[in-house]
C-alpha cells in the first residue's frame, strides 16, 4: 500500500462537514490540538516562514509542546531575510525541519544552467512545478503524511475566501487551515503577545512573502499577496489547488 492510499483510508473515516461546522469558531490551538490528538502518526506542517506559518509553530512547539515535522521547500531563490529566519527559528523551536529542493541544483546560478535564464518570466508554471510541487509532493510522501497543516488565512486573496478549515487534498490526505477564519489583527497580536520572531521584511512592505524576483512591496488597500507574482493574473503557486 502507498503513503497515499494509506492517507485515504485514514482520512476517509473524518467527516469533514461536520468538522468545519464543530470548529468555525474555534481557536487556532482548539484546531491543532484536536489534529495532534486524532492523526498521531503523520501529522506535518508546511511552511514558508511567513508570519502567520511561525504563529502556528508557536502554538504546536511552544503550546502544546508537540513538535511535528515542518516541511520547508528551498526554491533557491528565497530572500537572505528568509533564510535566515528558518535557520533561526530552527534553533529556538529545535525544529523537526524537512527541507526539499530541486534535485541535484544547490545554488541559483546552477539553476539558472540547468532551466535557463529567469525562467519565472518565460515559464511560471514550470518554474513552480520544478521548485515548489515536486520538491512537496516527494515530501509529503516520504514523510508518509497523513495530513498536513497550512497558515493560510480566508481574509488573504478573495480566491481563500470560502476556504474550509478541514479539506481534502487531490491525494486524499487530511489538510488543516487552522487560522483560515483568522485575520492580519488576530496574527500581529499573538506575535506580540508570545514574542513570536518574524521575517524583518514584513515591517518593510511585504506582508507576504515569497521568491525574491517575484515578490514586490504591497501598496495601500491592495490584498496582502498582491505583490506575490505583480504583473501577472496568478493569485497560487500551485501547491494548494
Amino acid at each position: 500500500m502507498t503513503a497515499s492510499t494509506g492517507s485515504r483510508n485514514q482520512t476517509t473515516s473524518f467527516d469533514l462537514e461536520l468538522l468545519n461546522q464543530q470548529f468555525e469558531t474555534a481557536t487556532p490551538k482548539e484546531i491543532l490540538a484536536w489534529s495532534i490528538e486524532n492523526i498521531p502518526t503523520g501529522l506535518v506542517q508546511t511552511s514558508a516562514f511567513n508570519v502567520d506559518d511561525m504563529v502556528i509553530t508557536n502554538i504546536l512547539y511552544s503550546e502544546l509542546k508537540h513538535p511535528v515535522p515542518v516541511i520547508f521547500l528551498d526554491t533557491l531563490h528565497h530572500f537572505r531575510e528568509s533564510l535566515e529566519l528558518v535557520a533561526k527559528a530552527k534553533e529556538i523551536y529545535n525544529l523537526d525541519l524537512k527541507t526539499y529542493k530541486v534535485p541535484d541544483v544547490d545554488t541559483r546560478e546552477a539553476f539558472t544552467t540547468k532551466y535557463g535564464e529567469a525562467l519565472w518570466d518565460k515559464d511560471i508554471a514550470q518554474f513552480h512545478q520544478i521548485t515548489k510541487i515536486e520538491p512537496l509532493l516527494r515530501g509529503l510522501d516520504e514523510l508518509n503524511t497523513v495530513a498536513w497543516i497550512t497558515g493560510r488565512r480566508r481574509d488573504q486573496a478573495v480566491t481563500r475566501a470560502n476556504m474550509p478549515i478541514f479539506e481534502l487534498d487531490s491525494q486524499g490526505r487530511l489538510k488543516i487551515n487552522p487560522i483560515a477564519t483568522w485575520t492580519r489583527q488576530d496574527s500581529w497580536p499573538y506575535v506580540a503577545e508570545h514574542k513570536v520572531i518574524y521575517n524583518p521584511l514584513h515591517d518593510q512592505g511585504y506582508p507576504s512573502i515569497g521568491d525574491e524576483p517575484i515578490t514586490t512591496k504591497v501598496g495601500e488597500g491592495e490584498d496582502e499577496r498582491a505583490g506575490r507574482w505583480r504583473g501577472s493574473n496568478k493569485t497560487e503557486c500551485g501547491i494548494h489547488i
